[in-house]
């Protein structure tokens, strides 16, 4: 079975090789865990190896994210990666010109008929949601989120690209129920300072290291250890 690489040696170990492509994956974490640097790691991979790659930021301005990712070494003005500002206070541009944040934070649906025709107009293999936190705080009704999210999955598979959403809920048991593979990102406090371990929850059609291994967040970037414990 073909593997598409996470852009982490250590992950794609315990991944067995990476991930299945033309599924979607939850991240999930506290603030700090290292979610988006993990997400990036894994839209930079695509953008080396000539792929189309987009990223959609619900929480923080592309503007900032451009800064706190240059001192990782990524280079977001690769014409090969499109970041779109889709934050309350980002630039109304893109496949969102003519959308108001509070018009489709409203409704999920509303997001999801933008990035479909996004990927329709371009042939996109990677794709990152940052965070889903945001929009599924919008929606009350249980039953049409989820329906929503199965909707948008299942398109997004169509156009065969590999999606990474990014989550900070405690509680994301529709997301982790209808993704393919679920990797959690830990800090825990120990003997005075924080210990960072990584998990994979869940990873359909394929064995995976279901140890909690530890993980460091460097100038380069993130560095998952493989073969060591977290304790």
């Amino acid at each position: 079975m073909s593997r598409i690489s996470t852009g982490i040696e250590g992950l794609d170990e315990m991944l067995n090789g990476g991930l299945i492509p033309g599924r979607a994956y939850l991240v999930k974490g506290g603030p700090g865990a290292g979610k988006t640097t993990l997400a990036m790691h894994f839209l930079m991979d695509g953008v080396k190896k000539g792929e189309k790659c987009l990223y959609v930021s619900l929480e923080e301005p592309v503007s900032s994210l451009k800064e706190d990712m240059r001192n990782f070494g990524f280079d977001l003005e690769n014409p090969n990666i499109k970041l779109v500002d889709a934050t309350p206070v980002g630039e109304k541009r893109s496949i969102f010109a003519d959308v108001f944040y509070e018009d489709f934070a409203v409704s999920f649906e509303k997001l999801t008929r933008a990035i479909i025709q996004e990927l329709k107009a371009e042939k996109y293999s990677r794709v990152v949601i940052d965070p889903i936190t945001m929009l599924k705080l919008t929606i009350k009704d249980e039953l049409e989120y989820r329906r929503t999210f199965m909707s948008f999955l299942k398109v997004v598979a169509s156009h065969g690209a590999t999606v990474i959403f990014t989550s900070e809920l405690a509680e994301s048991d529709v997301e982790e129920y209808l993704v393919s593979g679920v990797i959690e990102m830990n800090v825990i406090e120990g003997r005075g300072k924080p210990l960072r371990g990584i998990k994979i929850r869940k990873f359909r059609g394929s064995s995976f290291d279901e140890e909690t291994r530890p993980y460091k967040i460097t100038d380069r970037g993130i560095v998952v250890y493989s073969r060591e414990s977290i304790f």
